[in-house]
């Protein structure tokens, strides 16, 4: 595992943030990982876990020291997001939502807003980007959900589903569409919902092939008012707070993506260099080995790439949308494919539960589904390069 840990001391994080990190890869090994089978099987929500994360402190880490946080780098976030996600995929995109739906609020809300709101994420709070609806998913901007004005309130109406923390959230970061304005991506709007809204309600939870300890919601908007004042930005503001939110997530996707690929690879080789066929251990024999090599190989340039976007990101680059395409569609793709390629090489045992590797294949999948399908992704670059 040598070139890993010379990929990672790449990284060269400050002192301060390289020791978080450090805390966070503790925790994630010995609390976090030893309670992630049972999570899976029972399906509940990880509370326990959610909470040794608090006990951290580390929803702080995206909070600018204005509003009370302690921010740090967008690629000390990433490795934090990898090192939970390796232990437990559930909670890793839980505790990487928070980041997810809160960043629009930090980089498009008013002063008042960000002190009134942002401590709820610094107490521990949970929260969700809520976008998707049955009949918008990779194309969000097909949304229904209406906002409609009235006085100093807000009133909405519709339903979104697959909404990670959807059923635990504290705030609610929601993009509707405003009645009145006649173009359809001209009328996306964003507002915050705070939990115990009159009309918001949690239709169902799903019940899911992977991430089973995460909540995935449905929930329906009936007559909900929410005050006006917790509008971001303008009416019509909302398709550009998205696209600048999905840029930032989608490296987070693939930095969940990696930590399940990185688990599974190290399962994989530890078993292999226990087992015994015809006298010989697995990882002796030239065709295992080949496999071997293509999945370290593809893991090292992949998470190299990783560190490459944060640092575009960290450096203040405004124009990444094509670099974090890449890295969603290449680091989910190689997350089921080491996966998949880990219960391979565990024979029979891969395919029992009383081995991780089953979990992470299941949990690869949805890498490959959210933040837009890598069928999306894969035009959207194609499409880059079309001169024009």
């Amino acid at each position: 595992m040598k070139v890993f840990e010379r990929l990672d001391a790449t990284l060269k994080l400050p002192q301060e943030e390289a020791m978080l990190v450090e805390s966070v890869r503790q925790l994630a090994r010995e609390k976090i990982a030893p309670r992630a089978e049972h999570y899976d099987r029972s399906g509940e929500f990880p509370h326990a876990n959610v909470e040794a994360i608090n006990e951290l402190g580390l929803n702080a880490m995206f909070i600018p020291a204005a509003y009370g946080g302690a921010q740090l780098s967008y690629a000390a976030y990433l490795a934090c997001v990898r090192e939970i996600s390796g232990a437990c995929a559930s909670t890793g995109v839980i505790w990487a939502t928070n980041f997810h739906a809160v960043k629009p609020l930090i980089d498009f809300g008013t002063e008042e807003q960000k002190k009134r709101l942002l401590p709820v994420m610094l107490g521990g709070g949970l929260a969700a980007l809520t976008i998707t609806e049955p009949t918008a998913g990779s194309d969000a901007t097909g949304m229904k959900t209406e906002f409609r004005p009235d006085g100093d309130d807000i009133v909405v109406n519709g339903t979104k589903t697959f909404i990670t923390n959807g059923a635990h959230a504290d705030l609610y970061i929601l993009f509707g569409k405003w009645s009145g304005i006649a173009d359809g991506k001209g009328a996306i709007s964003v507002l915050v919902v705070e939990k115990g809204a009159p009309g918001l309600k949690v239709v169902r939870e799903e019940d899911k092939m992977g991430l089973r300890a995460s909540s995935t919601a449905a929930l329906a908007f009936d007559n909900c008012r929410v005050p006006r004042a917790n509008l971001l930005g303008k009416p019509g503001d909302g398709l550009r707070i998205l696209l600048a939110s999905l840029n930032r997530s989608r490296p987070s996707v693939a930095a969940h993506a990696l930590g399940i690929a990185r688990a599974a690879f190290e399962d994989a080789v530890a078993y292999i260099n226990e087992r015994r066929q015809s006298g010989w251990k697995i990882i002796e024999f030239q065709g295992i080995q080949f496999m071997l090599a293509d999945m370290a190989t593809d893991l090292a340039m992949c998470e190299a790439w990783l560190w490459h976007v944060a640092r575009m990101v960290d450096n203040g680059a405004a124009d990444f949308g094509v670099e974090a395409s890449m890295l969603k569609l290449r680091a989910s793709d190689l997350a089921m494919r080491i996966a998949t390629d880990a219960v391979q090489l565990h024979g029979g045992y891969g395919y029992c539960k009383d081995y991780r590797v089953e979990r992470l294949m299941r949990d690869a999948k949805i890498t490959q589904i959210w933040e837009g399908t890598n069928q999306i992704h894969r035009q959207f670059i194609g499409r880059s390069f079309i001169r024009k």
